[in-house]
């Protein structure tokens, strides 16, 4: 069955209609497959990708059963790639690495690791349910050896929620699902922001406390 939507030119010969085609090629698999690569590579965007999936499902093109199982896969392969990456970059390399940029101090990622101890099984259960954090979050689990099994389970079950709630969405608003897309689109912009203001007040923090111990040397 040949799907078809309502989008511009650009929309059909972008990310949509590339999804598309994987969806019409290779049924669920094509869907798993979209969202496993947009797990390693954010910047394609899950909001348009399962919307679009479960438009799909409504159409007959494939089973809604079908559409949840193998995004849900593909969220948790893309994240287990992610995490052996981290994995494989230790946590020596990144206190080489931490070690060599400005404005911080090795006691910083230290509680940093501390944190992640403490919350990181809620960081990566709530983290799959954010816009671009979803995948970034799989990189610490893996640099701090998070047990792989639960890892796992927290991926599979704060994807499948995730999964869900979008394909549905795209289900039963039909050739509309492209709005999803818009409201998450804008729950993602203020995520960014909320995460741009954290740095640039964590930086600021750090460049005072700079200022007033070079002050303290100098007086």
């Amino acid at each position: 069955m040949h799907l078809t939507y309502s989008a511009s030119p650009q929309e059909a010969s972008g990310i949509a209609g590339w999804a598309t085609e994987l969806v019409e090629t290779m049924g669920g698999p094509g869907a798993g497959l979209a969202i496993a690569l947009e797990n390693l590579f954010p910047p394609l965007p899950s909001e348009v990708i399962l919307p679009l999936t479960g438009f799909a499902a409504g159409q007959g093109v494939l089973s809604l059963a079908s559409a949840l199982f193998w995004t849900t896969l593909g969220s948790v392969v893309g994240a287990v790639a992610l995490y052996w990456i981290g994995a494989a970059f230790g946590r020596e390399r990144m206190h080489t690495v931490w070690g060599k940029l400005p404005l911080v101090k090795a006691s910083d990622l230290v509680r940093t690791e501390e944190w992640f101890a403490k919350h990181g099984t809620k960081a990566v259960f709530f983290g799959r349910m954010v816009p671009i954090f979803r995948s970034l979050i799989s990189v610490p689990a893996g640099v701090e050896r998070m047990p792989l099994h639960v890892f796992v389970a927290l991926t599979t079950l704060g994807s499948l929620i995730w999964n869900s709630v979008l394909v549905m969405a795209g289900y039963w608003l039909g050739d509309r699902w492209e709005t999803v897309g818009t409201y998450v689109g804008f729950a993602s912009k203020a995520v960014l922001a909320l995460a741009v203001l954290a740095v640039v007040a964590y930086v600021a923090s750090r460049l005072r406390s700079s200022s007033r111990a070079r002050h303290r040397r100098d007086s």
